[in-house]
């Protein structure tokens, strides 16, 4: 200030239009440095948009905009700083918190910028790499805590700045969270147990799901932190607090790899010498089928005497998971079956008894009689 004050006096300037002169020679400087910032990162991003990282990307693009802001910021104030010298004025007495609260507000104002911009970056690598360790709604659910946690700490960062003393309110909130985790546990419960949801992803939205502990089967439909709705098979909505989930065990049929075709096939005693070849063709027909994984175990073979059938039965899986292609790829596979045992004129069996008539000889009628 004082190098300007000499400065301008060399230009034998009035004394009331010095302080005129260097606001308006601060406010030019920011914008000078205003426009160069920007046109350095904006070709900075020019350049990093060819590397394949996108992380340096979101730096850039996360600092930009807060550090213009912050310029500005502190330019402004600068200049009414100036102003206060010369103008004695009470409101300028606001000029010192304003600047706390603006550079408190614009270093949250970047911390959001990035958390949003990792959530892009996290949720487009997913959609290209499924075998992710994360899926779009965990991304969302730590964005929001990250972003619950930024604006508390910011909060408590501008009340300290401000000369009020967090130690009372962190202690009031100790004392607090206690008392609210005992009146409010269930809620707290249901929480964590959402939160263990998103981390530990045993299911996602639009997961099918169910559990032998619990009458709960369907479709993930959403995953609140206290509720995870799902849509069961007749759609029926299913309201489910997520503190149910830490003590259940939960099937998740969508993450199967392959469906089973597990049957049993019984044909008439009076063809059991057909057996050994109707087996060989069944096994030949199901390691040649397209759509049977012969990769996976493949089984054909005599089970059981039956009351009225000798039995075969074959184990194997399909490629698909779909629903409704496994069962046209069953249904294939039944109909190839009868054919192959009508082709080696035998039948399949069903229940029968045989009644066995003795017949006794004439004398012994007669005698009986």
């Amino acid at each position: 200030m004082e190098f300007l004050k000499e400065l301008l006096n060399e230009f034998e300037l009035a004394s009331d239009s010095i302080w005129m002169t260097q606001v308006f020679f601060i406010v030019f400087t920011t914008l000078i440095i205003s426009f160069i910032q920007k046109r350095v990162f904006s070709k900075l991003h020019k350049k990093l948009t060819i590397t394949k990282n996108p992380w340096d990307d979101l730096l850039v693009n996360a600092a930009g905009n807060p550090l213009r802001y912050l310029i500005w910021l502190l330019g402004i104030l600068f200049a009414a700083e100036i102003v206060k010298h010369q103008s004695q004025a009470i409101i300028f007495e606001v000029i010192d918190p304003l600047r706390d609260i603006g550079v408190v507000a614009i270093l949250i104002y970047f911390l959001l910028q990035l958390i949003r911009g990792a959530e892009d970056i996290l949720i487009e690598k997913q959609f290209e790499d499924e075998e992710q360790d994360f899926d779009q709604h965990t991304v969302h659910a730590i964005g929001k805590l990250v972003r619950i946690s930024v604006f508390i700490t910011g909060g408590l960062i501008l009340l300290q700045t401000l000369g009020y003393s967090i130690s009372g309110i962190l202690a009031f909130g100790g004392v607090g969270g206690i008392a609210i985790g005992f009146a409010a546990k269930d809620l707290l419960a249901n929480f964590f147990g959402g939160l263990m949801i998103y981390l530990d992803r045993p299911f996602k939205v639009g997961d099918w799901i169910r559990s032998n502990d619990k009458a709960i089967e369907g479709t993930v439909e959403n995953i609140g932190w206290r509720l995870t709705r799902i849509r069961t098979f007749d759609k029926r909505p299913l309201y489910v607090p997520n503190s149910v989930f830490n003590n259940i065990s939960v099937e998740n049929p969508s993450r199967m790899t392959n469906r089973r075709i597990k049957e049993t096939m019984g044909i008439r005693y009076d063809d059991i010498n057909k057996m050994s070849s109707i087996i060989d063709q069944v096994k030949s027909m199901l390691q040649n089928h397209p759509d049977i994984d012969s990769d996976q175990t493949l089984i054909v073979n005599f089970n059981s005497f039956a009351s009225s059938s000798v039995d075969f039965f074959i184990y194997t899986f399909t490629k698909t998971t779909d629903w409704i292609q496994f069962h046209e790829i069953k249904q294939d596979v039944l109909l190839k079956i009868v054919g192959i045992v009508e082709a080696n004129g035998a039948e399949f069996a069903f229940p029968t008894s045989t009644l066995h008539l003795q017949t006794m000889p004439y004398e012994e009628r007669q005698t009986n009689g």
